[in-house]
């Protein structure tokens, strides 16, 4: 009898595991469920090329029409599940139908967390950035000359600032916190990419909130903490995501940040995995939830490689990227509960790369324009070996030499 496998979400995740799948278990029927009108497609560009309008949706796509067909793949776009009932191994769809499942695997990924309603107010003109269509509703905002306000200064929102620099538009970035990048980024970090901003012409102010944002219908004004008053043309929240693990929370799946997996991506329910972003997983003595298009390659191919039978765990090492202008930031690792900080000057003019310790190991490296170091970083943390601090400070100490060894 042939198994039928459920894959619910349309991202890097579903993807990557359908395509393992064919590979792993050729025979096994596969079924793609997705709420949004479009095939999988690449997410991080939307705020990038995709917002800049350097790529079309076409580009976006991870797989043409042509292969989901070619492979068999039975693809249901425009439909969400509302409901998992664990017990008949059955899904309850938004359009009244039941599908059947031998295996479910749950790519759900995560959702932009809103502006709070009580600042909100339901007005318009205010966006998150997590879709096609979140995109394509920012495209009508974006006219040279108008004035964008961003909430927020983590990644989403600085590289939006960059493509609203690029697009012409005035651009005002507060953050609440004490600095920029505060809970993914070291301070060196930080101050690179705040004078980065702020030359590119960026009113770029910290430990600054929005204390209330008014207008009828459309948003008109916002009223700042340090007391300053803005007319503004729109505002985009760039204040984090959640993992979309709703129907899994329902369900009665363990939730701990995300859907909580193994090094196989099953959740508590031995029939159902998951994988991406929607998950958090054990990495040495931390459960994290990771948003990263490696991370969610990797966990859809073990998920694959679990369905076929493997009993041979992953652990993953994450990696991440952004674009800010000419500026790439190559990030190996996770920085998380660092207690030191080593920055490492480069060659190239504009070039460096900020390494962080913990206990005297090696979690991380932030690269800026420097691919080497990001490259002899990753080795470095896959390796666990850790250079001396004074080797990392000094730019003719080669590193690359150390990668070879082993912890």
């Amino acid at each position: 009898m042939v198994r039928r496998t459920v894959i619910i979400g349309g991202g890097q995740a579903a993807i990557s595991m359908i395509a393992e799948v064919r590979q792993l278990a050729p025979d096994r029927a596969i079924t793609l469920i997705g709420d949004e009108p479009w095939l999988p497609y690449q997410r991080p560009p939307l705020s990038k090329a995709y917002l800049g309008g350097e790529w079309t949706i076409d580009r976006l796509a991870l797989r043409p029409a042509e292969w989901f067909a070619s492979e068999g793949i039975d693809t249901r776009l425009g439909v969400s599940v509302e409901a998992i009932d664990r017990k008949s191994a059955k899904l309850h769809l938004s359009d009244g139908s039941t599908l059947s499942f031998d295996d479910l695997v749950l790519c759900t990924g995560a959702r932009a967390r809103p502006l709070p309603e009580a600042l909100s107010q339901g007005l318009k003109g205010i966006y998150t950035l997590r879709g096609i269509a979140d995109a394509d509703a920012l495209r009508s905002e974006m006219q040279e000359g108008r004035h964008v306000l961003i909430i927020g200064g983590g990644y989403i929102g600085l590289e939006f600032a960059a493509i609203a620099v690029k697009s012409g538009l005035k651009v005002t970035l507060v953050e609440a916190a004490e600095r920029i990048l505060g809970r993914v980024a070291a301070a060196e970090t930080a101050d690179y990419f705040r004078a980065l901003h702020r030359a590119k012409g960026v009113d770029l102010r910290e430990a600054t909130q929005v204390a209330e944002l008014s207008g009828n219908p459309h948003v008109k004004r916002a009223y700042l903490s340090d007391g300053d008053v803005l007319d503004v043309d729109f505002v985009v929240a760039g204040i984090g995501a959640v993992a979309a693990d709703d129907l899994a929370r329902d369900a009665g799946l363990t939730i701990s940040n995300g859907i909580a997996v193994d090094d196989h991506c099953r959740t508590s329910d031995e029939r159902i995995l998951a994988a991406g972003d929607c998950t958090s997983f054990i990495r040495g003595e931390t459960r994290l939830r990771l948003e990263s298009v490696q991370n969610a390659i990797e966990q859809g191919e073990a998920a694959a490689a679990t369905l076929a039978g493997s009993t041979a765990g992953r652990k993953f090492s994450p990696w991440f990227w952004s674009d800010q202008y000419d500026t790439k930031l190559q990030i190996a690792g996770v920085s998380q509960g660092y207690d030191r900080v080593v920055r490492r000057p480069a060659k190239r003019e504009g070039a460096q790369s900020i390494w962080y310790l913990k206990a005297e190991k090696l979690i991380a490296v932030d690269a800026i324009n420097d691919p080497a170091s990001y490259m002899t970083g990753r080795r470095l943390i896959d390796a666990g070996v850790t250079p001396a601090p004074e080797e990392i400070a000094d730019p003719a100490f080669a590193l690359v030499k150390l990668a070879g060894r082993s912890a």
